[in-house]
């Protein structure tokens, strides 16, 4: 009679432990984070998690009453990586969204786990066009390449820029680059001279940026993933390609607002298009990259803490609609959001899922002793040409 007590009291505790367990799991909303802290695009990682970090600092960690989580792993910046972390988050932390993705084929590696499992998967920073075909669960809050090239390529154009040489890293979001920039350009009459592809990994653009100073073109433009632009810059310089004549215009990564100060004189008049910058004139990017700034021991946000912050937007405003529920209640709360970010007005197209924003023409300038994009021009609620190209 004593063992069988004991046996029915141990079961009791069991069951009454699986049970909180249970409902502790119940009360917590959990975001896996997945993005690249170490290797060659460690700094991508950096500006995505802290700017998701700042949103729920400001927003507080509490949603339809549950707590919510970021799980963060680091992908080193490897696909293979990236989805094995993508299959432990949904399986063993059972997570309600997937984010992150600071490369496209992080993003694509990890989309055929969003579908079978059914989790909403937000895209903070991935841009090549075709990243929200590869799922139905994903959303995009970051930008996509046709958005801001098709910009670039109808200004210079308009700046008497006839003949370019295209420069770009060669993988999706470069091809992207050099596809749609030039497709655009060469419709409104001007020549693309040459185009050229650069590794993504360990580029040497000497050689590459030899072939541009021989076939004398107006402009060079250029497309490399953040980070990397101040390397191109540097052997620009070193190849005494600043006193050719020869302009630089540029998809915005290239004078990324995280580097650009450091850049120096070079920098100096790169004409870029991109979503934001770090010196939109509005008070609320103007209290971000101080919240930003002083959480960051003073470093200064680029397109990348923006696309996180606002991805934990979606992600929360989704959370509250749906009470805390997720799979397709989620992902439905998510599309057709429309709000006020530091970039300007955003809102998510209900169809394809991707952002729609301001795309602004900005010009390196020196203010107060900084180096800073400044908006010259801005188009207002470009959706993605890449798709109505389909």
């Amino acid at each position: 009679m004593r063992k069988r007590l004991l046996l029915q009291s141990v079961a009791a505790a069991s069951l009454l432990c699986s049970l909180i367990l249970s409902h502790a799991q119940e009360a917590v909303f959990k975001i896996g984070l997945i993005l690249p802290l170490t290797g060659p695009f460690a700094s991508t990682g950096k500006q995505l998690e802290a700017g998701a970090r700042l949103y729920l600092s400001q927003q507080g960690d509490t949603v339809a009453g549950k707590k919510v989580q970021l799980i963060v792993k680091d992908d080193t910046g490897v696909p293979d990586v990236t989805k094995r972390m993508a299959q432990e988050l949904i399986v063993n932390d059972k997570v309600q969204v997937l984010a992150g993705f600071g490369l496209t084929p992080l993003a694509m590696a990890t989309a055929p786990i969003a579908t079978q499992a059914k989790t909403p998967m937000v895209v903070m920073a991935a841009a090549t066009s075709s990243v929200t075909e590869a799922s139905p669960y994903i959303v995009r809050t970051s930008f996509t390449v046709p958005q801001v090239v098709t910009i670039l390529a109808d200004w210079a154009i308009k700046n008497d820029i006839k003949k370019v040489v295209s420069l770009v890293s060669d993988y999706a979001p470069g091809v992207d680059s050099e596809t749609f920039f030039n497709q655009r350009f060469t419709a409104q009459g001007g020549t693309v001279i040459e185009a050229l592809r650069v590794p993504l990994r360990s580029p040497d653009f000497a050689p590459f940026l030899q072939k541009v100073r021989d076939a004398k073109p107006d402009a060079l433009f250029t497309f490399v993933p953040a980070g990397v632009g101040a390397a191109l810059m540097k052997q620009f310089v070193e190849r005494g390609m600043d006193k050719t004549g020869i302009r630089v215009i540029a998809e915005g990564s290239v004078t990324d607002d995280d580097i650009v100060d450091g850049m120096g004189e070079v920098a100096l008049g790169v004409v870029t298009a991109h979503h934001y910058s770090a010196a939109h004139n509005s008070p609320l990017n103007k209290r971000f990259v101080e919240a930003f700034g002083k959480a960051n021991n003073g470093l200064r946000p680029n397109f990348m803490a923006v696309g996180a912050y606002d991805g934990m937007h979606v992600i929360v405003e989704a959370a509250k609609a749906s009470k805390g529920a997720g799979n397709d209640a989620l992902l439905q709360a998510m599309k057709g959001q429309s709000f006020e970010s530091p970039r300007g007005p955003v809102s998510i197209d209900a169809q394809t899922r991707d952002v729609v924003h301001n795309i602004y023409v900005r010009k390196v300038e020196r203010i107060d002793g900084k180096l800073w994009n400044s908006e010259v021009q801005t188009f207002t609620a470009v959706k993605d040409p890449g798709k109505a190209a389909k």
